[in-house]
């Protein structure tokens, strides 16, 4: 017989942009024997996953659902649902997700602006102020916490410049959401979506959603049916939605039992608990890390506490420094991506992985080796 390659795998502390580390209930959940998708049982648990959700998201949204597939999963669903061809888009974009978001809006024929920013630096609302007083838009769409530079971008500020417009304002929180405040229904956004495998702390393959009832209303009065048949809520607010389900597709069960537990232990620990730790472990790594003579890549204000941007320094091997943390110390971390590959490390403290024993394993490793 082969050798079971599940039985070299090893307890891996998840310190890069995704995925986090599972919890133990969280795996136990998922090891629950699996039922029916339209079992009465099952249908009990959707409905108990949509009413978190939607406090964990902060939204009274009762299309707020997680979609079968990972977050990008999402981040489709927002715009094939929203979007017909000639739709003018604006994407504000200062990352690689937002770079993403221009790619898609611009396969399901939109007409895409982008108003892009220095890397590693925010969205400037002014800008995007000046941007909207000489076009009109359909969407106005942001990355909340842009996992490939560590930025938090100012989502709040930005809703408040589209408050006397007809645009629908779309917002990506697949690395915020259970990490930081989630403000949906403050920041009267239209479209969110994000991730499990990030604060949510379980592993990846559902995308939460929620959508506004003016993003309702826009996407019943579409000329077109939705392109892409597998994301079109028409049909799967049908599955999650009322007194008869009606089956779409068969929905990753235990997945969901997963994404239930998870749920169920962040509001246990309590939100305001849960984004004080996370900004507590980041607090504690920004230290260390100067301690150890290195820099963050992001100014102070605009940091994210999940998703730290380190400087590599000089003459140190980024690829070298990496595989030797996974290799001798089971650690692992992110590499920079696009225009910051080879410049920075990004380091994650994201959900479960976001506590001080795992701040301090890490600062320990990185001194020996550097």
């Amino acid at each position: 017989m082969s050798t079971d390659l599940l039985s070299t795998l090893s307890q891996t502390l998840l310190m890069g942009p995704g995925p986090s580390c599972v919890p133990d209930p969280v795996y136990s959940a998922l090891s629950h024997p699996t039922i029916g998708h339209l079992d009465p049982r099952f249908i009990g648990i959707m409905d108990e996953i949509k009413g978190r959700l939607q406090t964990v998201m902060q939204t009274r949204n009762p299309l707020t659902l997680p979609i079968s597939g990972t977050g990008s999963s999402g981040m489709e669903t927002c715009f094939v649902n929203l979007i017909e061809a000639d739709d003018p888009v604006l994407i504000l974009k200062n990352g690689v997700f937002g770079m993403r978001m221009a790619d898609l809006a611009q396969r399901l024929g939109a007409d895409v602006d982008e108003l892009e920013f220095e890397w590693g630096t925010p969205v400037i609302p002014d800008a995007v102020k000046e941007k909207l007083a000489r076009k009109s838009y359909k969407i106005i769409a942001v990355v909340h916490a842009e996992t490939s530079t560590g930025v938090m971008n100012p989502v709040a500020e930005i809703s408040r410049l589209l408050a006397d417009t007809e645009s629908l304002y779309l917002v990506d929180c697949v690395t915020s959401l259970g990490g930081m405040p989630v403000d949906t229904d403050g920041w009267h956004a239209d479209a969110v979506y994000s991730g499990t495998q990030k604060c949510l702390s379980c592993p990846p393959g559902l995308a939460p959603v929620s959508f506004s009832d003016r993003a309702i209303s826009l996407l019943k009065a579409r000329k077109t049916k939705v392109p892409n048949w597998y994301l079109d809520l028409t049909m799967i607010i049908n599955y999650w939605d009322g007194d008869t389900r009606a089956y779409h597709h068969t929905a990753p069960i235990n997945m969901l039992y997963g994404l239930y537990a998870a749920l169920g232990a962040l509001l246990d620990e309590g939100l305001d608990q849960v984004y004080a730790r996370h900004k507590a472990a980041h607090d504690a790594l920004v230290d260390g890390l100067n301690h150890l003579g290195l820099s963050m890549a992001v100014s102070e204000e605009s940091r994210l506490p999940m998703l730290n941007a380190v400087n590599i320094p000089n003459g140190v091997d980024d690829a070298g420094v990496r595989t030797a943390l996974l290799k001798e110390y089971d650690i692992e971390i992110g590499a920079g991506l696009g225009a910051l590959a080879g410049k920075i490390w990004r380091i994650g403290l994201m959900g479960h992985t976001a506590r001080q024993e795992n701040v301090d394993r890490l600062l320990s490793a990185l001194k020996t080796l550097l």
